[in-house]
């Protein structure tokens, strides 16, 4: 899973923008419905963060187990009598922290080893892209739950165990951009005029490729709640008590008949969370490709 470096494009020096990329954003319907859905998400992530939730999140009231929703109760409770509704804010929190974190890790890892990887001869090459293909080998599920299992179960540990599985698509979707670029123009003056490779890298190709990073990551940020959820749904995600999606719909399972809320809240959590970063990154994706003209 990649994006399409070619929709990208890269903006090279010479290149003539027409309109600024936040304005193309938001002149895109997927952008706009991207940014309302996300920006919702992150309120309440930032609510369960800042202790804001109706109720408190792992707090038990056996006497209100299984309550249906109501005025009082916006998405039910659970067969503990916890509210469906602050626990699932406060999954947000927690599934947004990992996603975050393992993201970042293998964004500046992933981008680092793509820039060598594309601009460096095979000594820095091949290790870079045999380590690449081997972790390409396998699922990224397989791979998430092979080394999430391997280590003490933290929110720390789960997200770098998250982070490996993602680093190589960054490596490869900067190491071909990074091979056109250091054939341009720019990168051979730089060179003639003698500015040491780390400045050309990091002043000079980076920049260029930024664009591809940041919709990639927005990408990633969606396939890493996912796989955090999936994780925690299979016993080996964010561990008790904070509440966790995945774990919610796994505790769910049994109540599905009796209490459909408790499942269809987190779930649809999910679904919201992952469809307003995909929408997102396709419409920055559009913000940044130098084909699209000026519209309306």
């Amino acid at each position: 899973m990649t994006i399409d470096v070619a929709a990208v494009g890269l903006r090279l020096a010479d290149g003539r923008s027409r309109a600024p990329a936040w304005r193309r954003l938001l002149r895109s319907h997927s952008g706009l419905v991207g940014i309302l859905l996300t920006g919702i998400i992150a309120v309440a992530a930032a609510a369960a963060v800042l202790g804001l939730t109706p109720y408190d999140p792992i707090a038990q009231a056996p006497i209100d187990r299984l309550k249906g929703p109501s005025p009082t109760y916006w998405f039910g409770t659970d067969q503990f009598g916890r509210d469906v509704f602050s626990r699932s804010v406060a999954g947000v929190a927690n599934s947004l922290t990992v996603a975050i974190v393992a993201v970042s890790l293998s964004a500046v890892i992933g981008t680092l080893a793509g820039l060598s990887a594309g601009f460096f001869g095979s000594r820095v090459r091949a290790p870079v892209l045999a380590v690449t293909n081997v972790l390409f080998a396998f699922p990224p599920l397989l791979l998430a739950l092979a080394l999430a299992s391997a280590f003490a179960r933290t929110w720390f540990t789960i997200a770098v165990a998250i982070a490996i599985v993602y680093i190589p698509i960054f490596v490869r979707v900067t190491r071909g951009p990074v091979l056109s670029l250091k054939e341009s123009d720019f990168v051979k003056a730089a060179r003639v005029l003698g500015f040491p490779t780390s400045r050309i890298l990091l002043g000079h190709v980076l920049p260029n490729i930024l664009p591809i990073v940041i919709v990639q990551v927005t990408l990633s940020l969606s396939w890493a709640v996912l796989t955090e959820a999936s994780l925690s749904f299979l016993g080996l995600g964010t561990p008790p008590p904070a509440p966790s999606l995945g774990s919610m719909v796994l505790d769910a399972k049994a109540l599905a008949d009796l209490a459909w809320w408790t499942m269809a809240a987190p779930g649809a959590v999910i679904v919201t969370f992952v469809v307003g970063l995909n929408l997102l990154g396709d419409g920055l994706r559009d913000a940044f490709d130098p084909r699209s003209g000026d519209s309306g």
